[in-house]
């Protein structure tokens, strides 16, 4: 006498949503991770930095630039908000 579990499992919805729930766990683990990771941090002097390393640099740490800001104005919020060097 066949019960309830056999019969879900004999059922070809059933197999079909078992079927996409696997498809979709797949799925959200290939491309969930960071597929396209972010640009790590510029380097080195910030006068030699393009407009978009600045303005990187700046949205990175919450200091929200402006589009409308000047490179000089980028570069002048950049070297006041950088760390002291170490002695």
């Amino acid at each position: 006498m066949p019960t309830p579990l056999d019969k879900a499992l004999n059922s070809k919805k059933a197999v079909i949503v078992f079927g996409s729930i696997v498809t979709a766990v797949a799925a959200w683990s290939i491309w969930g991770q960071d597929m396209f990771p972010k640009e790590g941090d510029p380097t080195g002097d910030p006068e030699k930095w393009t407009r978009e390393e600045l303005r990187r640099w700046l949205a990175a740490r919450n200091l929200h630039p402006s589009p409308n800001d000047t490179d000089e104005q980028l570069l002048e919020r950049v070297k006041a908000n950088m760390r002291a060097p170490r002695v």
